[in-house]
């Protein structure tokens, strides 16, 4: 039997789009034998393997909208303008406002993938489901640690950054997992190309303690771009469907205009539809 996977590349506030292409395959009950997800990709993935609908749309524009969530009295006082602890453990753990279904997400036969970058090397690495326990996501975090926005997360007395470092659009991980076919989620659209400006900026920030990590940083764009040429590729072969926004509705990493992220969601909502076709294909 044929085995197909889903790969959410993240993005920050623009995952709300991901967040409605995976509540629209919860809705029609589309199931994939592996899903992959990198930065915020990752805590849309967990919610898609708990088959918590609607808990990531609550996220992006509600808690998302707080300052405990992100800010800079954050930044200032802890270092990190997301507080990560904040996001996975006080609102997912239980007994918080939004607690992860962690029973559903060990019983749900998808496998998980959570890709983070080690921040003294810049390797990426993959976690699945047997580093999360109930109450212990931070792989989540490490994942979801966005360099110079964020401090690096520890895992087992690792540091990791964001998985978009290491391994950004892992098309090729799935396949070697044994996928057959692979949806790739992105946040932006497919023909825009990532600048490497920004990149270059955020690196100074971690050049003097994670010099490996800073030189990914520095190589991320050209990495995204070829990783999004190589799943264009397989797209022509019919071995990847390709989910991106025709535009991003003004949306970016940390954008937090509710109209806005509502808009990117509802897009994605609408841009999942090609999913059903994509999965009847023998």
């Amino acid at each position: 039997m044929e085995k197909t996977g889903v790969i959410d590349v993240g993005g920050g506030f623009r995952g709300i789009y991901a967040a409605g292409v995976l509540d629209y395959c919860l809705d029609h009950d589309i199931r994939f034998d592996l899903g992959i997800g990198i930065s915020a990709g990752s805590a849309n993935m967990a919610s898609f393997a708990a088959r918590q609908r609607g808990r990531n749309l609550r996220f992006y524009t509600e808690f998302g909208m707080r300052s405990e969530y992100a800010s800079m009295h954050n930044f200032l006082h802890k270092r990190s303008y997301v507080d990560l602890d904040y996001v996975y453990t006080t609102l997912s753990c239980e007994g918080g406002e939004s607690p992860l279904d962690y029973r559903a997400i060990r019983e749900n036969p998808m496998d998980m993938i959570v890709v983070a970058t080690d921040a003294r090397t810049g390797e990426p690495h993959y976690f699945t489901k047997e580093d999360i326990s109930q109450d212990h996501y931070d792989i989540f975090k490490a994942s979801s640690a966005i360099p110079s926005i964020c401090q690096p997360y520890p895992v087992d007395g690792v540091p990791y950054f964001d998985g978009a470092l290491g391994d950004p659009i892992p098309v090729e991980k799935a396949f070697s997992w044994g996928c057959d076919r692979v949806v790739v989620i992105l946040t932006k659209p497919e023909n825009v190309l990532r600048n490497a400006k920004k990149d270059t900026v955020l690196a100074r920030g971690i050049r003097r303690h994670y010099p490996e990590a800073a030189k990914k940083l520095c190589g991320r764009a050209e990495l995204y771009n070829g990783e999004v040429a190589l799943a264009q590729r397989y797209a022509r072969e019919g071995r990847v469907l390709i989910i991106s926004p025709d535009d991003t509705c003004g949306v970016d990493t940390l954008t937090r205009d509710l109209d806005r992220l509502k808009q990117l969601y509802g897009k994605g909502l609408h841009d999942a539809q090609r999913i059903a076709d994509f999965m009847k294909q023998s």
